[in-house]
């Protein structure tokens, strides 16, 4: 999709300028049609270095991406989610970076998931998919992750959010349509450190 002018008719057909119908909603992250978001060079890889960096200097650092979040705490672990799916897989560990298995292109990003995860109240559950195993992921900041549920749940429409995953023929991989999550710079959110 080529780059919509600010004086040139809204591509969703109202027949106002762009400036005066849908480009408030693009610039303020609400929910536009998903023919209407503007397409960008998204790096899922380099949003998860970005972490591994933070992780390796033992930060503390929150962000959301798109429908992801992520997030490191002071131990330097460092976990990626997926708002759409509930799917969690760790990025970092003491410090170290964790190599996941992410394959991303123009049009889809794929990630081997190895957890989901649940948020009950105050406190993070994390299920792997190998085992069953549960266990509770202390100290997350889950009252941040609370908030960017509800802020990308708020950002995309339900028709958004239903295209985004297609399973693959292994159940294991999920693939994020890239075109349909439509993630602008602007719903990267500014990266900030994560609350004590």
């Amino acid at each position: 999709m080529a780059k919509i002018g600010r004086n040139q008719s809204c591509p969703c057909g109202s027949g106002k300028k762009y400036k005066h119908c849908c480009l408030p909603l693009v610039q303020t992250g609400q929910p536009v049609a998903p023919e209407m978001v503007q397409p960008t060079s998204f790096s899922l890889r380099t949003e998860v270095e970005k972490l591994q960096a933070a992780a390796e200097k033992k930060q503390k650092l929150f962000f959301e991406s798109g429908v992801f979040i992520l997030f490191t705490d002071e131990k330097g672990d460092g976990w990626l989610l997926e708002v759409v799916e509930s799917d969690a897989v760790q990025v970092a560990q003491a410090g170290k970076p964790i190599d996941i298995d992410l394959v991303e292109n123009t049009e889809t990003i794929e990630v081997n998931w190895s957890h989901t995860y649940e948020l009950r109240g105050r406190r993070l559950f994390l299920t792997a998919y190998t085992d069953n195993q549960c266990f509770e992921l202390q100290n997350a900041p889950c009252q941040q992750i609370h908030a960017g549920i509800r802020r990308i749940q708020q950002r995309y429409t339900p028709e958004v959010l239903g295209m985004i995953h297609v399973d693959s023929e292994n159940g294991e991989t999920k693939n994020v349509d890239s075109d349909n999550m439509e993630i602008e710079k602007a719903d990267r959110n500014d990266v900030r450190p994560a609350a004590d």
